[in-house]
């Protein structure tokens, strides 16, 4: 099992990567960079890849919707190349939110971009004439859009490798088919690994019937905080505001696809309520809301005995990379985690 760790993308960057080099040599395999409303991610993985040397960096992730396929497929190509070969593509549709209110783009289609994406970038890659006749692109455009003078090229640089690997987020049944069959890897939010079956099973299933068998097994990449400690439970509640945000607050009433996971883990009347509260400006009553069960089940937070429990039980359900928020008050702190980790994992 691949030990990650998400990077900060709110403050204190710099400081951050400076402390990279003490983490990978703990053990920590990859590195992943969100983007949100944010600094990009793109400069900022370009940064990381000039001051490591082994870790592997992900975007974690960019969306589809805020650059052109091609560009996404050159902007992977180059990390790939700065890092020499150690980028992975993190992919995902994000939300209306974030899509329609910061960059203007309609949040259409987000199944079918996604496939045509990943096939645009792999053709890219390939350094194939661009060509693409889909629903959501074409490629150069036709007779009748532009000024007609558009034509087949492909990328002048040869790519450190022809297939970059592709991790898609998802947590909707045809989302996560389309990740099984298409992707590299899959990466779900709010991973309870006991539950993953019910909820994911069919899909993963269909999914890998269709799948490359070129593509190789699909890495599984589960988010957990962890802690380890006889007396760090209460740190679950911290995950209480972030999932209350999420479940109650990511997108109108049936446009959630946070609530949609947790009423489909068996959470339905806690997922109305929260919303309902979230909705109407009551975030703290939401928060008491959030099953504790759910905090518990989704975190590495206890004593090694429960750690050591909880990732069996992730690697039991498929998880094959661990994407961790190691919770210490100091640095030195979190790299014991991390080695901590790396060791119950291995």
């Amino acid at each position: 099992m691949r030990i990650g760790m998400a990077l900060n993308y709110s403050g204190g960057f710099k400081e951050s990567v400076e402390e990279l080099s003490d983490y990978e040599k703990a053990g920590l395999d990859i590195v992943f960079v969100a983007e949100a409303y944010s600094f990009d991610a793109v400069s900022q993985m370009g940064y990381i890849a000039a001051r490591t040397e082994r870790l592997e960096i992900a975007s974690g992730i960019l969306p589809i919707y805020s650059r052109t396929p091609a560009l996404l497929a050159m902007t992977a190509a180059g990390l790939d190349y700065v890092s020499d070969g150690r980028f992975t593509l993190g992919l995902g549709a994000s939300g209306p939110q974030v899509i329609e209110g910061f960059h203007g783009v309609p949040y259409t289609a987000p199944l079918g971009r996604t496939r045509e994406v990943i096939e645009i970038c792999r053709k890219v890659w390939r350094r194939e004439r661009l060509e693409h006749d889909g629903r959501h692109y074409t490629l150069p455009l036709p007779p009748g859009q532009g000024t007609g003078l558009g034509k087949p090229l492909k990328l002048i640089n040869h790519p450190v490798r022809s297939r970059i690997p592709i991790v898609v987020a998802a947590i909707g049944p045809k989302n996560v088919e389309l990740a099984a069959e298409l992707a590299e890897g899959w990466e779900p939010i709010f991973y309870f690994p006991e539950k993953a079956a019910d909820v994911w099973g069919p899909s993963l299933a269909a999914g890998r019937a269709r799948r490359d068998p070129e593509l190789g097994e699909l890495d599984v990449v589960a988010q957990a905080a962890l802690a380890i400690g006889d007396d760090v439970a209460g740190l679950r509640e911290f995950g209480r505001p972030m999932a209350a945000l999420y479940i109650g607050g990511m997108g109108a009433k049936g446009k959630n696809f946070y609530n949609d996971l947790a009423r489909r883990y068996g959470y339905e009347k806690e997922a109305e309520q929260i919303q309902n509260l979230y909705l109407e400006g009551q975030k703290d009553a939401a928060a008491a809301l959030v099953p504790a069960e759910l905090l518990e089940n989704m975190s590495l937070i206890g004593s090694e005995g429960f750690v050591r429990d909880r990732v069996r039980a992730l690697k039991d359900s498929g998880v094959t990379t661990l994407n961790v928020t190691p919770l210490g008050g100091t640095h030195e702190e979190r790299v014991r985690l991390i080695e901590t980790i790396k060791e119950i994992a291995a």
